[in-house]
């Protein structure tokens, strides 16, 4: 898997998340560069969804 890149855009796509999935939170969508992993795990687990369904959403976004 590629790095996820969001630097600057993060605030928007995390705006575009929380109006998706309501029951997303702001520690659910905390995301620190170099913490790839972490935010991916969390997004499994509140989502349901694959590791490879979270980063194609993600990078739709």
């Amino acid at each position: 898997m590629d790095k996820l890149e969001f630097k600057g855009s993060w605030n928007e796509v995390k705006g575009k998340l929380k109006q998706k999935y309501a029951d997303l939170t702001d520690d659910d969508l905390k995301y620190a560069e170099g913490q790839d992993d972490e935010l991916l795990g969390k997004l499994q687990k509140k989502l349901g969804k694959t590791r490879e369904e979270i980063v194609d959403m993600l990078k739709s976004l």
